[in-house]
């Protein structure tokens, strides 16, 4: 904390506070003043009992100042000129400056030009700290400190310790690299200062306790310390921390005295309304706060360091003052708790933060309008978990709907009620979903749409796994509802089509369309890496490596697998109905490998997974393998092997055509395994033409791309910029005479370069 004993304020000498006895090292930060005391500015801003004094006392006792120590503790905002001066001349001489006395302009600001004169000529500089420096800008006092930086450098080292940033022109500094800075972030405690802390108040706790403790206190000094101060009473410390937040009556005590009272009237509500907030930005702040109060937004964002900025214009409170700020918003003004709830929900939704907007429709109580709000924006997906930014459960989870909660209620009962696996309610509530979407009014024909939609897509995700037939009529629906949406819509919510289309493309697989599946599949894999979804992107890799070994081109089905298994896409669970397509395509790339034991094993895998999750088509396909390994470890004749394996094949016969050369590769002239079949290059589609010699770099990014990652995700991977990639992905289409990604990684195959 800030606290500690404090020099003489009536122009006598001034020297370092002594080191108090409860101060806990922090060599982290010392080591950072420092190295920063090298350079003519150093700032510590932090909050009230961020321990920005005591950081410096402990600093200023190491020795390993570049001089001698000067320490001026300031007035605040009433700091009189000619006092300050005065004192900061009193404590350059407690250092062993030589300084003249002060001269003082009558009306205007001291004369800075005395101290320098000793500073400039010492060989080791003075050091001299300002702690709690909280001068207006442009007040004489801050110029004058300025001019005195600047006369008299490089003899004079500058410590600013203060709750704001100081006025002393920051970014001159910043961007000639003459300033260190350690701000709030830097000052909170870590686990290790944490437990020592507490231990210093008797109180031991297990790691884990100490972190959750250190969390809730956002690293606070102040909220630690007095954290600690209750424990020593506490019978059950671990109980404590799991009830530990900014009600606690010390902390609250706390920051109201020291400052939320202290702020002018506009500035107070500012904070009171803006608390209901995670995050704020200007805009957002006026919204809630009025007109009046939100012009005081950039002084609060200057002023007030328990407000952190999380990039582009955004802040977050401090935790504990945010507990603080939002209870004494209850007790005085009870009532306008949901209403400030409303207005950020409206805001929000109008913005396009979802997440944030339904989290502010449920505090307010209106959970009808977050529902809606979600199918309105064709959000079931997150419900869902089929996006990469899933909708938290605790935002959803609601109570069965019922015809009075409306349509959109009820659909989002039935997605809640799906991801948690409860399967009873998703049924019911998407029976009774139909029939109140059914009863729309027809001069509402787009909530109608969002609603046919979002109900067609709940019954894809529920039926994908277990009722195929079922999802495939969904797949359909949702596809014929789509052109009755704008471009940008879907555009902006690629798990739809995603969903649609690996639904699609794997009944077209099992219809023996391998043509039509090809293109649905590969279409479903590019949208579910724009969606973020793994399970999806995984499912269709494995049935195009399915299909490709159908084809007969092994190596491709090879490739497909790999990248199938690789992270991050996700493992596979023991529910997962695609497992028994990988294995079954690991069978069949065994046996053309030579390898019958390992397709034995895989068969045997395979058909463990049919037992729990019937697949009819793979099972066929498990069979047909199973009789061409019999087929190759007997030998025999080859065609009349194949013709036996495929005469009691249940498959579609068209399908049956295109995997019988499949069939005859993997078995030599004599029936035997052909085990070069994967040892030699495939013939390509045409005659490969010369192409100039990738760079590693460039085959790593063209391997990304076989995986239908995105330019971001490439980017990601290999630790490179966006724009690097993209040059590289240029170099690689030209290289290879093509102009898009599908025919970069054909063209790449054709020449076996993957």
């Amino acid at each position: 904390m800030d606290t500690g004993p404090r020099e003489r304020r009536d122009g006598s000498p001034a020297t370092v506070p002594a080191l108090p006895r409860w101060l806990v090292p922090r060599p982290r930060l010392t080591d950072r003043l420092s190295w920063g005391t090298c350079g003519p500015l150093t700032v510590i801003v932090g909050p009230v009992g961020a321990g920005k004094t005591a950081l410096a006392v402990e600093w200023a006792h190491t020795g390993r100042s570049p001089g001698p120590v000067a320490w001026v503790t300031c007035d605040g905002r009433d700091e009189q000129p000619d006092m300050f001066w005065s004192r900061v001349a009193g404590a350059l001489r407690a250092a062993g400056a030589d300084v003249p006395p002060f001269v003082a302009a009558s009306g205007g600001p001291p004369s800075v030009a005395g101290p320098v004169s000793g500073p400039a000529a010492r060989r080791a500089p003075v050091v001299l700290v300002l702690d709690d420096f909280r001068t207006e800008p442009g007040s004489p006092t801050a110029e004058g400190v300025l001019g005195l930086l600047k006369q008299s450098a490089p003899a004079l080292r500058l410590v600013v310790l203060a709750r704001r940033d100081p006025p002393l022109h920051l970014h001159r500094f910043r961007l000639s690299g003459e300033l260190t800075e350690l701000r709030t972030r830097d000052l909170a405690f870590d686990d290790r200062e944490t437990a020592a802390l507490l231990a210093q108040h008797g109180v031991e706790l297990a790691k884990p306790v100490v972190g959750a403790l250190r969390e809730r206190a956002d690293g606070w000094a102040a909220g630690l310390r007095l954290a600690a101060m209750s424990m020593e009473k506490q019978p059950s410390p671990e109980k404590f921390v799991a009830q530990f937040a900014g009600d606690d009556e010390a902390v609250v005590s706390y920051l109201v005295e020291e400052v939320l009272d202290v702020q002018p009237v506009g500035m107070r509500r500012l904070l009171l309304t803006t608390s209901v907030l995670e995050q704020m930005n200007a805009e957002l702040a006026t919204e809630l706060a009025g007109e009046e109060a939100g012009s005081h937004f950039a002084a609060l964002v200057r002023e007030n360091s328990f407000l952190q900025p999380t990039g582009h214009g955004w802040y977050r409170c401090h935790r504990m003052f945010a507990d603080v700020l939002r209870m004494r918003l209850r007790h005085e003004t009870p009532a306008l708790v949901p209403e400030l709830h409303r207005r950020a929900a409206a805001w929000l939704g109008d913005h396009g933060l979802l997440a944030d907007a339904v989290r502010h429709w449920s505090a307010a109580g209106d959970h009808r309008r977050a529902d809606r709000l979600i199918v309105h924006r064709l959000a079931i997906g997150q419900v869902l978990g089929l996006t990469g930014d899933r909708l938290p459960d605790g935002l959803v989870r609601r109570p069965e709907a019922g015809a009075a909660d409306g349509p959109e209620s009820t659909l989002v009962s039935a997605a809640a009620a799906l991801a948690q696996g409860d399967d009873r309610v998703c049924a019911d509530s998407l029976a009774g979903a139909g029939r109140l979407v059914g009863e729309l009014p027809a001069d509402e024909e787009d909530r109608s749409t969002r609603c046919r939609l979002t109900h067609a897509v709940i019954r894809m995700a529920r039926d994908r796994s277990r009722a195929p037939e079922a999802a495939r009529s969904a797949a359909a629906e949702a596809e014929s509802l789509c052109p009755r949406l704008t471009r940008a819509t879907l555009a902006a919510h690629p798990e739809i089509p995603a969903l649609a289309l690996a639904i699609r493309g794997h009944g077209q697989l099992r219809d023996g369309s391998l043509r039509a599946a090809s293109v649905s599949l590969t279409a479903g894999l590019k949208a579910a890496c724009a969606a973020g979804n793994g399970v999806l992107r995984r499912d269709c890799l494995v049935d195009l490596a399915l299909l490709e070994t159908l084809r007969g081109r092994f190596r491709a089905a090879g490739e497909f697998v790999t990248h199938a298994c690789q992270p991050p896409l996700p493992a596979w669970t023991p529910t997962d109905r695609s497992r028994s397509s990988l294995h079954v395509v690991r069978a069949w790339t065994g046996l053309a490998r030579g390898e019958p034991a390992q397709a034995r094993r895989e068969i045997g895998h395979a058909r463990a997974v049919l037992r729990h999750a019937p697949d009819p088509f793979v099972a066929e396909i498990c069979t047909l393998v199973a009789g061409l390994t019999e087929a190759a470890e007997q030998g025999g004749p080859s065609a009349a092997c194949i013709g036996d394996v495929l005469a009691g094949c249940r498959l579609p016969a068209e399908l049956l055509r295109t995997m019988e050369p499949g069939c005859t590769a993997v078995l030599g002239p004599s029936g035997g395994p052909r085990t070069r079949v994967l040892a030699r290059p495939e013939p390509p589609l045409v005659a490969p033409h010369p192409v100039e010699r990738l760079s590693t770099r460039e085959r790593e990014v063209l391997g990304r791309l076989a995986q239908m990652m995105t330019t971001e995700e490439i980017a990601a991977d290999l630790y490179l910029s966006v724009n690097t990639v993209k040059t590289h992905l240029k170099s690689v289409y030209r290289k290879l005479a093509v102009t898009r990604r599908s025919a970069a990684v054909r063209r790449a195959r054709e020449l076996d370069l993957l």
